[in-house]
């Protein structure tokens, strides 16, 4: 039985606790004028446990200015912030000098996995510059790797860790954005470049986007572009800002959906034998029902009906819907499974109306209220501080939104949206989910751009309502077990998740489970089928708790 307990706007699920959780850190990205583009999106974001003691550890991922760039000093570095909380009170520390890590040209976004399968949790940075690997060295620091065959010194946005061609060996999918030098491109005083109006900075329309790529993990933190020989290359390149991997159609393999600004998304569909294909038109993906394509920036994932198939969300330029692109199982005569098709169904589900005034980024499709179904987070903020001028009908800075899913029918959700946070409007970018501070729920972390970082703790679900968090541990080298499918039976009521680390824009998530179970105080059957294919069951799991199933005995911890 799903017990449904309906919140009042007034009390938002999430309180801002940087202030004392954070306290004083700011990330650069430009001048607030932001005179080009590379100045807009921001900086990224990781939350893992990189130290090994079981909590969710934080990397800022920091930018530079074009002062900078232009001199060829470095960039700010990214920075680890260790996770020293306690139930009822965030915290992080400063890591120590063994974590420092260099600046790079200008810092973006970020993937984590255990790239090396050696256990421990690794980092990857994308700049406008090379892209940068860090390895973890067994929870004592970070030591980066000279030359690990990452090509090109372009614009990378966000990446992901995905295991596409079945070795075990954690691949990375690199999201790139467009061709950037200020030698070719005008600036906002310069250029001719209007919005409303009012001069801007040019782009992404009338620049030159560029192609992602795709990388083969060799070991050793050793990689290889398998961009052309695995398909990963579109006819023409396309403004590429997040990236979310999942096994859309089932078959056991590592797909890739990528979020492009003003252009058509790519769906990559997993061939098999180590090749995609960019099936996005073919499976209702790549635009709207009427063929628009959407000024895409991130992406959130998650089974919201408990068909087993996951929807995806894609939040998007203000004057345009946030998009959710819902899949439908297809079988042909013989009643053999087909790759599904995606509609997009925002509107009618009440996800696309209030969007419409704001400018999404970070976003996550989580049970943040515990009740049993799935909500929607969605970070506002505008690219144009001119935005704030009159007659412009919007603002630069914006305020954030919970959808919160108000449906008593878990198999067709209804949002309705409210103020995530007790902050005004900001102008935020990257984000994301983890519990932070042990108490079961999700909390949040985001960046503001070219400010500080937001530390957002939730205040639970209410009364009676339950949770479960679900580690798997594999077999090296794929120790975390990415591409796992974890499903949770209570009752009639079924629930599936799968494992990535992948945060949907600049960012990245802690590679585990979480379940808000309801009412329900145990979970009656807990199946994990691994990326192998191999499939693990157990039964009548006590709520409430963090467990670990291992994939050599299957025993929980």
């Amino acid at each position: 039985m799903l017990l449904k307990i309906l919140f009042l706007a007034s009390t938002p699920q999430f309180r801002e606790v940087g202030d004392t959780a954070l306290p004083g850190v700011l990330t650069t990205c430009g001048t607030p004028q932001q005179d080009y583009i590379i100045e807009v999106n921001g900086g990224g974001l990781a939350l893992g446990d990189f130290d090994g003691d079981g909590d969710a550890d934080l990397v800022v991922v920091d930018g530079s200015t074009l002062e900078r760039a232009q001199k060829g000093e470095p960039g700010l570095p990214p920075r680890l912030f260790l996770n020293t909380s306690e139930p009822g009170r965030i915290r992080f520390e400063p890591a120590g000098a063994a974590w420092a890590m260099s600046g790079g040209r200008w810092g973006m976004g970020c993937a984590s996995g255990d790239f090396d399968g050696d256990g421990w949790l690794d980092l990857v940075v994308t700049q406008w510059g090379p892209t940068r690997l860090f390895l973890n060295q067994a929870g004592r620091g970070f030591q980066e790797v000279e030359k690990p065959g990452f090509v090109g010194d372009g614009w990378g946005s966000s990446a992901a860790a995905l295991d596409y061609d079945g070795d075990g060996w954690l691949d990375l999918a690199v999201i790139r954005y467009l061709a950037f030098d200020t030698r070719e491109i005008a600036s906002r005083t310069s250029g001719k470049c209007r919005w409303k109006e009012l001069p801007v900075m040019c782009g992404p329309q009338g620049l030159t986007p560029v192609h992602d790529q795709l990388y083969r993990n060799l070991g050793a933190g050793r990689y290889q572009d398998a961009s052309m020989s695995a398909g990963f290359r579109p006819p023409s390149a396309a403004f590429g800002l997040g990236c979310m991997p999942l096994d859309y159609d089932q078959d056991g393999d590592a797909d890739l959906y990528v979020a492009n600004d003003s252009q058509p998304n790519h769906l990559w569909e997993n061939q098999g034998g180590g090749k995609f294909a960019e099936v996005g038109n073919a499976r209702g993906a790549a635009t709207t029902s009427a063929g628009k394509e959407l000024a895409s920036m991130g992406i959130g994932c998650n089974d919201l009906d408990g068909d087993g198939l996951a929807e995806l969300f894609v939040t998007v330029f203000s004057g345009e819907e946030n998009a959710l692109f819902w899949p439908k199982e297809r079988r042909n005569k013989d009643g053999v499974k087909l790759a599904p098709m995606f509609k997009e169904r925002s509107g009618p589900l009440g996800l696309g109306g209030p969007s419409r005034p704001l400018l999404g980024w970070g976003t996550a499709l989580e049970d943040y209220d515990h009740d049993g179904d799935i909500d929607v987070h969605v970070f506002n903020g505008h690219v144009y501080p001119q935005a704030d001028e009159p007659g412009t009908d919007s603002s630069y800075a914006q305020r954030d939104q919970l959808y919160r899913n108000v449906s008593t029918d878990r198999t067709k959700p209804k949002f309705a949206p409210e103020p995530l946070s007790d902050a005004g409007p900001l102008v935020t970018r990257a984000s994301a989910p983890a519990d932070l501070d042990g108490d079961g729920d999700l909390d949040l972390v985001a960046l503001v751009r070219g400010g500080p970082v937001r530390v957002l703790e939730n205040l639970g679900g209410a009364a009676g309502t339950h949770w479960l968090r679900v580690r798997v541990a594999g077999e090296a080298p794929n120790t975390q077990s990415i591409g796992a499918r974890v499903t949770a039976r209570c009752g009639d009521v079924v629930r599936s998740r799968e494992i990535r680390t992948a945060g949907g824009y600049q960012s990245a998530v802690p590679a585990e489970a979480h379940f808000g179970l309801g009412a329900a105080e145990l979970v009656d059957v807990l199946e994990v089928r691994w990326p192998d294919g191999h499939v693990q069951r157990q039964e009548r799991v006590p709520a409430d708790g963090v467990i670990t199933v291992e994939r050599k005995t299957g025993a929980a911890k």
